[in-house]
């Protein structure tokens, strides 16, 4: 069991247990696509809203967080289109088709986008979200330039590396640099990065990893939530984080050392570690979550892991668009 230092003890003693409930949310309630209100510029980080937060996942790495009357979305990705990812016959060449019909209905409303990284299936509908919204996409600097690719306006555009906090005012962001996982080859997808604006993107091979943030979202009154959005750490990059809640990716090979005990460590053991990443996320957005056999496998051993290395922390396996409260 991992030792109960000073800062843990007195983190667990202002709330001894998790406390997480679950709403159900049907995609067919959020506002429809005409209804939506508006683009406006965010607000300033000024007035602090109270009210209830939600989170609710939407597959892959992505989340839409509602803090009071704000909407913040992680890595959103609806399209999930076919690559042949998960039967064997993976496109490298599939088109980037950003599936509206998908996103119109979910997405009525954002003031933030934060992009972990800009593979296809964390990126691809970003710009359009952006555009749609007027939402600031906060990313990094192969993300921001992308983002001119795709003529989302520059002043809707923050390139961000790492230790960036960001005051919204009822809640704080920070940013921390973090590494992409490595397949069984020790290679990463689609390597890479943008250091100017490039045509177009067309296929999903045009959309490299561009290198990997997570962040650390602090509501005020409310739960401190870590995402991440690929399955490696910089460790050394989480001390001091100690998040109540951690958004992990699950880990799909075994060339990254150590995975989970140097993340579950570096965070300083959350109450709450939520799987993510563990879908198939090229089929349809409905519960229970497709799951692909020998990610089954590796899904149950994570929950295992988690609970051997980290007893005090409770694992919850999320539904899609299910309102939790942390």
């Amino acid at each position: 069991m991992p030792s109960l230092d000073r800062r843990r003890f007195l983190r667990d003693a202002a709330a001894t247990t998790a406390l997480v409930s679950a709403g159900g949310l049907a995609a067919g309630v959020a506002t429809p696509a005409h209804a939506a209100p508006t683009p406006t510029a965010a607000a300033a980080p000024t007035a602090r809203r109270k009210g209830a937060v939600s989170f609710r996942w939407w597959g892959t790495a992505g989340w839409r967080v509602d803090i009071g009357d704000r909407t913040v979305l992680v890595d959103p990705f609806l399209s999930r289109i076919d690559t042949g990812l998960f039967t064997g016959a993976f496109k490298t060449e599939t088109p980037l088709t950003v599936r509206t019909d998908m996103i119109d209905p979910r997405v009525d409303r954002a003031m933030t986008v934060l992009v972990t990284h800009t593979h296809w299936d964390h990126f691809m509908d970003v710009p359009y979200i952006a555009k749609r919204t007027g939402a600031r996409v906060f990313g990094t600097l192969t993300a921001y330039h992308l983002g001119l690719a795709y003529e989302v306006p520059s002043t809707q555009l923050s390139a961000v590396k790492g230790g960036e906090v960001l005051d919204f005012g009822d809640h704080s962001v920070e940013v921390v640099g973090s590494l992409h996982s490595r397949n069984p080859s020790y290679s990463v997808a689609f390597p890479g990065v943008r250091v100017t604006p490039p045509p177009q993107p067309a296929t999903i091979a045009d959309l490299p990893e561009g290198d990997t943030l997570g962040y650390l979202l602090r509501v005020d009154g409310g739960p401190s939530v870590y995402f991440t959005g690929a399955s490696d750490v910089a460790e050394r990059n989480l001390t001091g984080l100690a998040p109540d809640v951690a958004m992990v990716a699950m880990q799909n090979a075994t060339t990254t050392g150590d995975y989970l005990p140097r993340l579950l460590a570096g965070l300083d053991y959350p109450k709450v570690v939520v799987p993510v990443h563990y879908d198939n996320f090229e089929t349809a957005l409905q519960n229970p979550p497709p799951v692909a056999p020998t990610d089954r496998t590796r899904l149950n051993e994570m929950i295992a892991a988690v609970r051997r290395i980290s007893p005090r922390s409770r694992v919850l396996v999320p539904e899609y668009e299910t309102a939790y409260h942390f």
